[in-house]
């Protein structure tokens, strides 16, 4: 929606937290005069029976589409929709289950190193629509979009970055169907002056990029290496050099350092099982001790405990709730020789480390689970393990 279309409008902001009082002090400084209305759980338990009543209601992402009433469905947009469609500058935008904050922060980099324009907005970066006064032709946006932004997008990027699609926020969405045609409006509505970068090793992302129009750019590689293989890519698009050293996300296999003998490597993100099979392929047969489990979204952990099986892995640290079910599935996939331990704090997870990881080796936590229950979120988690690896390693 154009902006110039908002301004005869009654508007009400839907959700007000980080994003949605971003839109609020927008709305505030284009139409001085005008009454916004905000409807927040927080300020009202019934803010969703109070949503009739206005022309466009500028819904946040953590609001899932099906809680809504239907008749209400037809005025919402979104932050990032008033965004794309009054963005004068380019968009490239980065989507997947995992990597897309990694990787925008790499696409930032080289273009950054290449004397570009450019600006880290989205998920990563700040919220977008503080940019759009200062948005210029010749200004780049590289945009981290979560599959809530994506959600009833009906623009795609110039430049689309599709990375990987596995069964995550289900219950966000109806199914696994729902979530990724969330994800493939990246490049629905992308046309041949476009481009999608594209993961050809991911069996779903090959499915939705068989139906873009854009010029296809496939890479492959696994966890880092597809993420530094999406920025090579841009960079050759905007012609400019390969950047050859980034600067690496924190709480995404960030090493910590070598403690007693012991390197310690904190996946803190990884939320899902794939990310931990992910990090073991990455790391190798060095990962001797395993940090999992955390708030039990209804995951299947099959392949998970199917691969620690095959790996070198001698000692699991499981955290409630996901940690009962991870050793019940190892329990199913055969008879164990590993160890394991359930805790429920990380300085009893981190002493257990020290006590049974070998020098030379490397213990890993990669909770393949969210934080939520034990930890606030992921950052807090991988915080904490930092902060206790640090104390008993001295």
């Amino acid at each position: 929606m154009k902006l110039s279309e908002l301004k005869n409008k009654s508007i009400l902001i839907l959700g007000f937290e980080r994003e949605g009082q971003d839109t609020f002090k927008f709305l505030k400084k284009l139409f001085p005069e005008k009454k916004v209305g905000i409807a927040d759980q927080k300020f009202d338990k019934n803010y969703l029976q109070k949503l009739d009543g206005y022309d466009v209601i500028i819904k946040t992402p953590g609001i899932p589409f099906k809680i809504l009433p239907k008749k209400i469905l037809g005025k919402i947009i979104t932050q990032t929709e008033i965004f794309f469609d009054n963005c004068p500058g380019t968009i490239i935008g980065i989507t997947g289950t995992k990597g897309k904050s990694t990787t925008s922060s790499m696409i930032y980099q080289t273009l950054k190193s290449g004397g570009l324009n450019v600006n880290l907005i989205g998920n990563i970066g700040q919220p977008v629509l503080s940019f759009l006064n200062k948005a210029k032709p010749s200004s780049i946006y590289v945009y981290e979009l979560s599959c809530h932004q994506l959600y009833n997008l009906k623009t795609s990027p110039h430049i689309a970055v599709l990375l990987n699609l596995y069964p995550e926020h289900l219950d966000y969405y109806r199914n696994f169907k729902e979530y990724t045609q969330a994800k493939a409006n990246i490049t629905k509505f992308q046309t041949a002056k476009d481009y999608l970068i594209y993961n050809s090793l991911d069996p779903e992302v090959k499915k939705i990029a068989k139906t873009s129009k854009a010029k296809k750019v496939p890479i492959s590689g696994k966890y880092y290496q597809l993420d530094v293989a999406a920025a090579n890519a841009v960079a050759k698009i905007f012609r400019i050099p390969e950047l050859k050293k980034f600067k690496f996300l924190p709480h995404r296999l960030e090493c910590i350092g070598k403690f007693k003998g012991i390197s310690f490597y904190n996946d803190s993100l990884s939320t899902i099982p794939q990310t931990a099979i992910e990090a073991m392929d990455f790391l190798g047969n060095s990962v001797q001790t395993l940090i999992l489990g955390g708030f039990d979204r209804g995951l299947d952990f099959k392949n998970l405990a199917q691969r620690i099986k095959k790996s070198q892995v001698k000692t699991l640290i499981l955290f409630p709730t996901t940690g009962q079910r991870i050793w019940q599935n190892m329990i199913e996939v055969g008879p164990q020789s590993i160890k394991h331990w359930f805790v429920k704090d990380m300085k009893t997870a981190v002493k257990l480390a020290y006590q049974h990881t070998e020098k030379g080796k490397i213990c890993l936590m990669s909770p393949a689970s969210p934080s939520f229950g034990v930890f606030k979120d992921y950052a807090e988690r991988g915080e904490m393990f930092k902060k206790f690896v640090k104390k008993y390693g001295k």
